[in-house]
Formats: structure tokens, sequence, C-alpha cells
């Protein structure tokens, strides 16, 4: 098959060309260095995609919710496209790709697009070229964007930086139900899930989550519980008459129970950003979060260029302990002409 340079690509994925749209999300993937100006078109086309994270701890069910949640999404005539952030093979370095092998019944319709990433040894819960992905599959028409994290727990604080409406999948049976689950990845969620709701023990964590969240109500709980608007300095205020409490939805996504109930709490949570503008304040912290990540991607890439020479004497030093980690680093981004190519 003949190479398409990236540039090409363009108007092609702006079309909805799944061909198109899979080469560059490859590109994106891999961080070609060709890509770069169609990545960043890009980025220019999106904005219009609602952005929906979706994390959880390892077997909470996440992949089979995502799956009916976008049967659900299609049967209400908008198109999605799903970002599946799996593990990587230990071997190739590659996707493992469980999350399309359970996701194949969506195959064949148009109006769904599965693509799966390997995490390279990212962490966080998203992989290297994650939020590009979005911008591909935002500028080429989807209407929601659902990105499923790998399942490493309460590190994928992530997600929540990079979606409007993060949705959090707790299944039942970790022994002690919060203590496992309560640091950092619970006070992310706008929506939160219990799965395999059809298990004797998923009522006791639906009323732990529920007693939460009724006693952080008062204290701002969740990130989006206040909503934020802005007045007329511009300046970002609390409007309490916009306070979103995350609700708790018992779903079996088996047998999609439950699966309606939260689409229809991330319809409602999107009409309380817009309504409050509080969306302007998640999307200047979305905006924050890709600036610094585009710029520790610089400076890992250059980094790498200076791998055998100013960094390897670098490391020599510390090693004979003549530098500290600081001292060294200071003088690497002194020596090195940053995002300069060198």
């Amino acid at each position: 098959m003949a190479y398409i340079p990236s540039r090409d690509l363009e108007p092609r994925v702006l079309a909805g060309d799944t061909r198109a749209i899979a080469r560059l999300l490859s590109r994106a993937e891999t961080g070609a260095a060709e890509a770069r100006e169609a990545l960043d078109a890009m980025f220019s086309h999106a904005g219009r995609a609602h952005v929906v994270g979706v994390p959880g701890v390892p077997g909470s069910g996440k992949s089979t919710l995502v799956a009916r949640l976008a049967a659900a999404v299609r049967r209400g005539g908008r198109s999605v496209g799903i970002i599946a952030v799996d593990p990587s093979s230990p071997y190739s370095g590659g996707a493992i790709l469980g999350d399309r092998v359970r996701m194949g019944e969506l195959g064949g319709d148009p109006g769904v697009y599965v693509r799966s990433m390997a995490t390279r040894g990212a962490l966080g819960g998203l992989a290297r070229g994650t939020l590009e992905a979005v911008d591909i599959l935002d500028a080429a028409g989807f209407a929601m964007v659902i990105v499923e994290t790998v399942g490493v727990g309460q590190d994928e604080v992530d997600v929540a930086r990079a979606a409007h409406t993060t949705v959090v999948v707790s299944p039942p049976g970790l022994g002690d139900d919060i203590q496992a689950i309560k640091a950092g990845i619970l006070e992310v969620a706008d929506v939160h899930v219990v799965s395999k709701c059809d298990r004797p023990d998923a009522n006791r964590l639906i009323a732990d989550l529920k007693n939460i969240l009724a006693l952080g109500a008062e204290t701002t709980f969740s990130g989006s519980m206040v909503a934020a608007v802005g007045n007329a300095s511009g300046k970002v205020v609390s409007d309490p008459t916009f306070a979103w409490r995350p609700p708790v939805i018992a779903t079996s996504a088996i047998r999609d129970q439950g699966v309606a109930e939260v689409l229809d709490a991330i319809d409602r949570h999107r009409a309380m950003l817009e309504q409050s503008r509080e969306i302007d304040a998640r999307r200047a912290l979305i905006a924050e979060r890709r600036l610094l990540s585009a710029g520790e991607g610089i400076l890992r890439d250059q980094f790498e260029r200076n791998r055998e020479g100013k960094v390897a004497a670098l490391v020599e030093q510390l090693k004979a302990r003549a530098l500290s980690p600081h001292m060294a680093a200071t003088r690497l981004l002194r020596e090195i002409a940053v995002g300069g190519g060198t």
C-alpha cells in the first residue's frame, strides 16, 4: 500500500474517511515527526465533540460498559469514537487489543470508530498520543469521544484533565471497597458507576458511595460540584445555582441495565457545563494540560537525541556524585536547544 503523506490525509480525515483516520491515528501514536503539521491542523479543527473519560480499576467492566454506552449513543442518532488505552505487550510493545475484541459487536457500524492504543510505558492511564487521537476523532465529526483508560486504579486521574465528563467505574468485591478506590480517582468523578450490580455485595458499595458524596457535598467534594461561571470582569467565580452532585448509578452492562441512565447523566452533565459556562474553565484546564504535555514530549525527544552526547557525559558525573540530578538537569537544559532539533 502506497505511503500517503500526512498533509494529504487531513482533508480525508475531515471527510470521515476511516482509512485516513486509521493512518493518522497510527502516526499520532508513534509520534511520527512527518505528521506534526497534520496533527496540529487536527487540533484547530477539533473542539466540537463531548469527551468522556472512563477510568476504573482492572476487571471493573469498563469495556463492556463502554460498548453498551456506545450502542445507546448510536440509538440516539449520534456518532461515537472510542479510544481504548490498553496495556502494552511486554514483548512487542504494542496494545494487547483486549478491548477491541470485547467491543467486536460494534463492528460494521459506520457511526462507531474503535481504536486501541498501547500505553508504551506511559503513566497516568493515558498513552502518548491519546489526546491527539481525540483531536482526530473530534475533527472527523464524531459527536462523542470516549476514552477508556488502562486499568491502573487510582493513578488514572490524568483522564479527568483531558475529558469534559469523567465516569468512574467501580466494581463491588474489592474488600474494603471505599478504601480501595477513594484516593485520587474517587474525587475526579462526575458520574459514579457501580458495575456488576447483580452481585449481592453491590448494594453496600452503592450505599457507601452515596454516603461519602452526601458528606462531601458541603465541602465541594468533586471539582464539578460547584460550577464555575464568568462574571463581567472575566474572573471565574462559584455559582451554587449550577451545583452538580455526581450521581451513583448501578449497572449490569451484560444485561444492559443502567446504561441508559449513565448516558442521561453524561448528557445532563454536559448541559450543566454549558449552561453554567464551566465548560470554559474545563477547556482551559485541558488546554493547560496539553501545553505542559507537549512541552514534556519535546524535552523527552531532545533528551533522547542527546543521549549519546551531552546526557551520557552528565550521567558519568552523576555516577561520580560530582553533580546532583537537579544540577545535571539544569545544565542539560542550558546546553541543548529545546525544540531546535539538535
